[in-house]
């Protein structure tokens, strides 16, 4: 690890002053910035930690909703009786993600923010767009078992490996921030992370110096709410296939449905299209089956990574029949 200038914000403001500055990052909990500092895939030469300011709380909104601080723990919102019995595929997806130790240190900010868990991305001695654009995607002739099948370009094949993210992406939270000149804005979070196209190196649409403050859900969709993740072993694995679904259904129909997933992508991904399949459609093989057709339209492998197209058509057939089997 390098040497750096540790800082301590007073204000929101003064973080994203101080980290639009060169070599500024902001630090919370730590627990993907700090693996990044001793690889050296991450060399700051200031970091910025936010852990004093006000944003550590889960709040009541007027229209029914949650707003959650930037800095709330993953383990605090994982176990919000508010979250526990109004967004239950939040909740569950929390509780899939990493051990209790980093829960308890990890951030709602941060865990939006971490980047890709690529084998080439995280080893300096080989070649990736995200840390040098303009080289190469290692990944894509390498051992790309965890990589993407959707939203992939030649430029990069690495997925998002958030779980939290994912079942947001199903509730359409809204991330607001502020930049070092004091402006708020509102991102839907269906914008806040890119694909990465010709410049994977990019790979949110904040402004420099621009910081989650909070996520806000809007009221709970109506339906059954279910996180499924398929992964290598029970315990501190990311995702191979992970679906985050909302489903409304009654007398053998689906009358609404939300599908998001992780690990298939280089963000939470979504699928209009498949949602579109399933709404005012009987609960049967058929209708799934049309659905994961949806999903995997556009879907491409890349050798170690094929199986996951089979893979997620089972996993969401599994989701969906146990949705709605009552």
């Amino acid at each position: 690890m390098r040497a750096f200038i540790y800082h301590r914000a007073d204000s929101p403001v003064h973080a994203a002053a101080a980290a639009i500055q060169p070599g500024g990052k902001i630090i919370a909990g730590g627990t993907n910035l700090l693996d990044l500092m001793k690889l050296q895939v991450e060399t700051p030469s200031s970091l910025i930690d936010i852990n004093r300011l006000p944003l550590d709380k889960i709040e009541e909104t007027p229209e029914g909703g949650l707003r959650i601080g930037a800095l709330v723990r993953n383990s605090d919102l994982a176990a919000d009786s508010r979250v526990r019995q109004h967004y239950g595929v939040l909740s569950r997806a929390l509780l899939a993600g990493a051990s209790a130790q980093l829960r308890n240190k990890a951030t709602t900010g941060g865990n939006l923010l971490q980047r890709t868990r690529c084998y080439y991305f995280y080893d300096i001695t080989k070649p990736c767009n995200k840390r040098k654009p303009g080289s190469v995607c290692a990944a894509l002739a390498g051992f790309n078992r965890i990589h993407a099948i959707l939203g992939t370009s030649e430029q990069c094949i690495a997925t998002h490996p958030s779980d939290m993210a994912v079942a947001m992406r199903a509730l359409d939270a809204k991330v607001e921030t502020i930049n070092d000149s004091g402006e708020n804005k509102i991102i839907p979070i269906a914008e806040l992370h890119r694909l990465p196209g010709k410049t994977p190196e990019i790979e949110t649409s904040l402004s420099p110096g621009e910081i989650i403050t909070a996520v806000t859900l809007p009221p709970p969709p109506p339906g059954v709410q279910l996180y499924r993740k398929v992964r290598d072993r029970a315990s501190y694995a990311f995702a191979l296939v992970s679906v985050a679904a909302i489903v409304d259904s009654a007398r053998g129909r689906i009358r609404s449905a939300r599908l998001a997933f992780g690990g298939l992508a280089p963000k939470p991904w979504r699928s209009p299209q498949a949602e579109q399949e399933l709404v005012d459609a009987p609960a049967n093989t058929t209708t799934f089956n049309a659905a994961a057709e949806a999903v995997l339209k556009d879907a491409r492998g890349f050798g170690d990574n094929d199986f996951k197209i089979p893979l997620t058509r089972r996993t969401l057939h599994r989701v969906l029949d146990e949705m709605t089997r009552a």
